[in-house]
């Protein structure tokens, strides 16, 4: 990695790990106090690695200057380091000795928290999303702005009300406990869902895929599995879903950055070992009594996984989307059903069913129709592919729909 790459990578990697830990010490009442130590901690690391070059261990030397940082502050500060850890009753010099735990199980212990702090009800659900990514993700207000495609102010607004909202309720950061997990754990999941599912398909900064929100979410998610309590069947069920759709990745954009439709992506680019994770996940997420539209989601993302084109694949994956329309109104499933109709029961089929769907403002409607009229009526594809062309947002789906316009 070039020296100008490491800081903003060490950025992304390590600022969300020590904001945790410090977010958790200070309490949620001060995450300002938190931000500020970590961004001059930072901040630090930019004038003197300049000056002085970069030191051998650059994540060792961020976690010391940021320990020291901690300390120094407390020292400044003895009354609010005592109205946060009630126990400290020790002088300038035996503070200088305390440890601010940044293990790696400290670290875990500690966003696990944030997590389910982050994912509370108590805020929007637009606002946990944004939360999830300022916290947990390290993404500044600007790169929340452009993932939503709204302005920063709207974003450090957000922002702000739901910290507010947070200390207003004096709602504390710690680990989930079971009835949190039982209550709460929906809305984290939905929250992490929202997430990989802006990264998959993103109308930001004029492209389609956004990889680094879509392995953020799948981190966060991953966090979940590994913590005994919350490895339930429906996480399980989640990252599976992830892992299947990162699987192909490579495949779904061309070098300038146009969405290659299903059917003509290279399957030698499907990333093989992500699909033998979903599949794992998948199988931990099949011991439950409870149907979750993530297992039925990553059950549909398991059979894009197979490369062969059978007649068993498609009626599985429609037999899956039956399912899901019924448990999960959602438009967008009903549109996806459609392609599975057309790949079981014929175009003309599909064209029926796509004229119940209420969705004449949507491009994807409209491209369907012209890829499913394409054999039948050339004429009228055409007409569904300008309609769609008119619709679509980003620069890639514009070029998609016109390809298949020539």
């Amino acid at each position: 990695m070039e020296d100008q790459e490491l800081l903003p990578y060490l950025f992304r990697t390590e600022y969300r790990k020590i904001i945790a830990v410090l977010c958790q010490l200070f309490g949620i009442a001060h995450i300002e106090i938190a931000e500020d130590i970590v961004s001059d901690t930072f901040l630090s690391a930019t004038e003197l690695w300049s000056q002085q070059g970069i030191p051998p261990n650059p994540v060792a030397w961020l976690y010391t200057v940021a320990k020291r940082k901690t300390l120094n502050h407390l020292k400044r500060d003895q009354l609010f380091a005592k109205k946060i850890s009630p126990e400290i009753k020790k002088s300038s010099d035996e503070m200088t000795e305390m440890d601010i735990d940044l293990s790696d199980q400290r670290i875990h212990d500690s966003q696990l928290a944030m997590i389910f702090t982050v994912c509370n009800p108590v805020i929007p659900e637009e606002s946990q999303v944004a939360l999830a990514l300022n916290l947990l993700c390290g993404f500044g207000a600007q790169e929340i702005a452009d993932a939503f495609l709204t302005n920063k102010d709207v974003i450090y607004k957000r922002l702000q009300r739901a910290k507010d909202k947070l200390k207003a309720d004096q709602i504390s950061i710690t680990p989930p406990s079971a009835g949190a997990v039982n209550s709460r754990l929906d809305t984290v999941l939905t929250t992490l869902y929202l997430l990989f599912s802006e990264g998959y398909y993103s109308t930001s900064q004029d492209t389609t895929l956004r990889k680094d929100l879509c392995l953020e979410a799948m981190r966060l998610t991953y966090l979940l599995v590994s913590h005994p309590p919350t490895a339930l069947p429906v996480v399980n069920a989640l990252l599976s879903l992830m892992c299947f759709h990162a699987s192909r990745f490579e495949a779904r954009a061309d070098q300038q950055g146009a969405m290659i439709l299903y059917e003509d992506q290279d399957t030698n680019l499907w990333d093989q070992e992500l699909i033998e994770k979903g599949t794992y996940y998948l199988n931990q997420g099949a011991s439950g009594t409870v149907l979750t539209k993530y297992h039925l989601e990553a059950g549909i993302a398991y059979w894009y996984t197979h490369k062969e084109d059978s007649r068993e694949k498609w009626e599985q994956i429609l037999h899956l989307y039956d399912q899901l329309v019924m448990i999960e109104s959602s438009p967008m499933a009903a549109l996806n059903r459609i392609y599975a109709v057309a790949k079981v029961n014929g175009n003309a089929a599909a064209i029926e069913a796509a004229a119940l769907l209420p969705l004449t403002d949507n491009h994807f409607y409209y491209a369907l129709l012209g890829h499913l009229y394409t054999p039948l009526d050339r004429t009228q594809a055409r007409v569904h592919f300008r309609k769609a062309l008119s619709l679509a947002v980003t620069t890639a789906d514009k070029e998609a729909i016109r390809k298949k316009l020539l």
